[in-house]
């Protein structure tokens, strides 16, 4: 299958976002491994930071934590998206809504309005449906939940203990659990996350 390809869940790049392709590689299977070995490091990179909750969710780090997890990628690593998606909001209105969300959260811890779990994972549902970068947006918010979750002193989710890049079974769960979040339900992509 050529890379990004278009399919259910998946954000297609434009040209221009396709010739910021750093390795050369020649399919999707190629490029998920390669990023696997980014996300990696970024990801223990992440746990080791010493910043708190609330800095984690901010402008700064969301984009921070992307371009560690993509820099050997993409050459638009960390940064937000310039052009429309088939998912997320307007590109224009990323920033914005990203404002908003980072407000929310803090709100939440502050307050204790939700459980840790429930706000890591609304933070990550926000991420999804914002979808601020041009790829790479479902492993980003799904990592800074990670470590949201473990900043707030309990364990990184499992998120069904299984590969959900590949399409498959547990990709298919991932994104109907999503769609129920679309719909104001939670419940079902917290069981998720813990499953």
């Amino acid at each position: 299958m050529p890379i990004l390809t278009a399919s259910d869940g998946n954000t297609p790049l434009s040209p221009e976002e396709l010739a910021d392709l750093i390795p050369s590689l020649a399919t999707n299977e190629e490029l998920n491994e390669w990023e696997r070995e980014n996300i990696l490091l970024a990801r223990e990179w992440a746990l080791r930071s010493r910043m708190s909750a609330s800095g984690i969710v901010s402008d700064d780090y969301v984009r921070r934590l992307h371009r560690r997890m993509f820099d050997q990628t993409w050459k638009w690593a960390g940064r937000y998206r310039t052009t429309e998606k088939n998912l997320g909001v307007c590109f224009h209105e990323i920033r914005e809504r990203l404002g908003i969300l980072f407000g929310d959260a803090r709100y939440w811890m502050e307050n204790a309005t939700f459980s840790a779990d429930q706000i890591a994972i609304r933070f990550h549902h926000g991420l999804v449906c914002i979808h601020p970068f041009p790829n790479g947006n479902g492993r980003h918010a799904r990592l800074m939940a990670d470590v949201l979750v473990m900043k707030l002193g309990h364990p990184a989710f499992s998120w069904g203990s299984t590969d959900l890049i590949t399409p498959g079974e547990a990709r298919n769960k991932y994104l109907e659990v999503l769609r129920a979040a679309d719909n104001s339900d939670i419940q079902p992509l917290l069981e998720f996350a813990r499953s």
